[in-house]
């Protein structure tokens, strides 16, 4: 099958990657009239206002839901502040105007994605759901890491990766701790994605002695 799927009403499209999703199931609880997992089609916009579905659909955290208006309402846009939260025991939850750097060198611009932190992904830089049979465990908690300041007040959080290294944040950004207790802001960091940092979120160069193999991805953000 394709992706992203399609499922059209009159009043708006919505599209979803099945590779992108982890079944966070912020969609279901939302509302589940218009998403019932093992129903065929298992999106029907039709059961609900454009206005409903495109709220619950910017919940999504990974970006697998996406929507198109037909009914002159406003389009998705990105949230006004780049953000980057560590959630608990899973992956970094990244908000905004977002430019993910793939390894064939494209770049995906994005408003949310969930990058994987465990290591364990087959869909690097994408979270695919591993940290859960992998057993990865980190609280969310943010600490002491270096984070470079922000040159600029706004724009986009261009994110890349080093081969076999740390993924490269360069942009405006708040990184947010699960809780939401600590938020940093910056314009540079280095953030760990082979899941063995002992200073999570933040890269502590583990990824050396831990034998992490992940391709490159892009150029380096910030380099």
């Amino acid at each position: 099958m394709s992706d992203p799927h399609i499922f059209e009403s009159k009043d708006i499209t919505v599209t979803w990657s099945k590779r992108r999703c982890i079944h966070a199931a912020e969609c279901v609880r939302g509302l589940s009239q218009v998403f019932e997992p093992g129903r065929k089609p298992w999106v029907m916009p039709e059961q609900a206002s454009a206005d409903e579905i495109a709220e619950v659909i910017q919940r999504c955290p990974t970006g697998a839901l996406h929507f198109e208006r037909h009914d002159g309402g406003a389009a998705e846009t990105p949230d006004a502040e780049n953000t980057v939260r560590a959630s608990r025991h899973g992956p970094l939850e990244l908000r905004g105007a977002l430019e993910i750097a793939l390894e064939d060198g494209t770049v995906l611009r994005e408003t949310r994605v969930s990058l994987c932190r465990c290591g364990r992904s087959r869909h690097k830089p994408f979270c695919d759901g591993s940290h859960h049979p992998a057993g990865f465990r980190d609280p969310g908690d943010v600490f002491e890491g270096r984070v470079g300041e922000a040159t600029e007040p706004a724009g986009p959080l261009r994110v890349s990766a080093r081969l076999n290294g740390p993924l490269r944040l360069a942009g405006p950004f708040t990184i947010v701790s699960a809780d939401g207790r600590v938020r940093r802001s910056g314009g540079e960091v280095a953030l760990c994605r082979c899941g063995q940092s002992r200073n999570k979120p933040f890269c502590d160069a583990s990824h050396k002695q831990s034998g992490f193999e992940a391709p490159k991805l892009g150029g380096e953000a910030g380099s």
